[in-house]
């Protein structure tokens, strides 16, 4: 896991009040087909706007609320190396909070039940600190046919998908269906976020394969399942099929990332957007607006972020919404759109750095995007997760602690 802003306004991070971080404006990607296209494939890619160079810090910060007014409260500890949450949004209210090493655990009513959900520990390999349990995703239609899924690294490091059927608070583990596995030819850079598109198909990140500086090139190659985000259709064929507008007639949907570790939909809006963890400079968050046709190059390994990496940077690669050096962290944590019972929060992407422990907010006013450092938390940031609400969690690696968003 490990790109906000155009380098001269990074002083916003540094240090200081509230006042004294004010966001950055950039101007926002508007992603439409142009001609261009990867040399090893006849397919359309899409082109941003990139972030205006004469962007400079505004003062007006009122449309994020004072974050000392608020704080990430634990509601529990001690769980064992806890990499993502996600609600089955059935009507139980039971969070679920995947451990690293191997086991899904529930949360209800603020307490964390004894018995896991699912255990398969004995499958998962976690012997590098990217590998393990990593992704989880309830099918839409959960609460009528049990299904599940996860993405975790298995025999040799190579990544599984697969899927599981519960009943109750249990699942069985030996209702396993590998769904597809992809070779890992480093033990780095897996991604490993599962989540359900608003058009009901599966997405799937993964990383470039691993090392340093994509030395497969697997970034840029759309014939590669690496270093892209895939989308499948888990409810036709067997054991999926590939929807019929994928841009590459594979499971490729967008491709140019590092390694994807957080991925989320806007359950308001169906917006998807994107960690993207750098590699020694730069962290990033990516951004596709809802019905953006698939094709986005994101850019890795031509581009970190707003820079070039490897040779220079070609015409219709879609730019970061918001990069931030490694002064401010070394790692991004993807995040959610807030959309609880906090109305003061709505539409306020929140994201944060497993190193530095911050937590920024992005939010789209006055056609711009603003980015506003919000808080220190002081914990390794794995992963954020929603509720049925719409109410915004926080994972800390090493204590195991679950955190909300509350007021104080």
């Amino acid at each position: 896991m490990r790109r906000l802003l155009v380098p001269l306004l990074l002083a916003m991070f540094a240090c200081g009040s509230r006042a004294d971080r004010p966001p950055i404006t950039l101007t926002p990607p508007s992603p439409t087909l142009t001609e261009s296209a990867p040399t090893n494939a006849p397919a359309p890619k899409i082109e941003s706007a990139t972030p205006a160079p004469e962007a400079t810090a505004i003062l007006n910060v009122s449309q994020f609320p004072n974050p000392d007014d608020y704080e990430w409260k634990e509601i529990v500890g001690g769980l064992t190396r806890p990499v993502d949450l996600k609600s089955a949004m059935d009507g139980s209210g039971r969070l679920f909070v995947v451990e690293k090493y191997g086991a899904i655990r529930i949360l209800q009513d603020g307490q964390l039940l004894d018995q896991p959900f699912l255990d398969i520990a004995e499958r998962v390999n976690e012997s590098g600190n990217e590998m393990g349990l990593l992704g989880l995703a309830f099918h839409p239609n959960f609460a009528e046919n049990g299904y599940f899924y996860v993405n975790y690294t298995g025999a040799g490091g190579n990544s599984r998908v697969s899927r599981f059927t519960a009943n109750g608070n249990f699942a069985d583990p030996s209702s396993e269906k590998i769904l597809l596995t992809v070779d890992q030819p480093y033990e780095n850079h897996n991604g490993g976020a599962v989540a359900f598109g608003p058009d009901g198909y599966l997405y799937l990140s993964f990383g470039d394969g691993g090392s340093q500086g994509d030395p497969n090139r697997n970034g840029q190659n759309v014939n590669a399942l690496l270093g892209k985000i895939l989308r499948i259709d888990v409810n036709r064929g067997d054991p999926y099929s590939i929807p019929a507008d994928n841009p590459f007639g594979n499971e490729v949907w967008a491709y140019g990332l590092r390694n994807p570790w957080r991925i989320s939909f806007d359950r308001a809006t169906g917006d998807l957007w994107i960690g993207d963890v750098g590699q020694n400079q730069y962290e990033e968050i990516d951004y596709l607006p809802a019905g953006s046709p698939g094709g986005a190059n994101f850019g890795w390994s031509e581009m970190e972020g707003f820079h070039d990496y490897n040779g220079e940077a070609k015409p219709g690669l879609l730019l970061p919404v918001v990069e931030y050096s490694h002064q401010f962290g070394c790692s991004v944590t993807g995040g959610y759109v807030y959309r609880g019972a906090m109305p003061e929060w709505n539409g306020v992407y929140f994201y944060g750095d497993y190193c530095s422990g911050k937590v920024w907010g992005i939010i789209f006013a006055d056609g711009q995007w603003n980015s506003q450092a919000l808080f220190d938390t002081g914990l390794s940031v794995t992963s954020f997760g929603e509720d049925e609400a719409g109410e915004l969690y926080l994972l800390n690696d090493y204590s195991g602690g679950v955190y909300r968003l509350t007021k104080k």
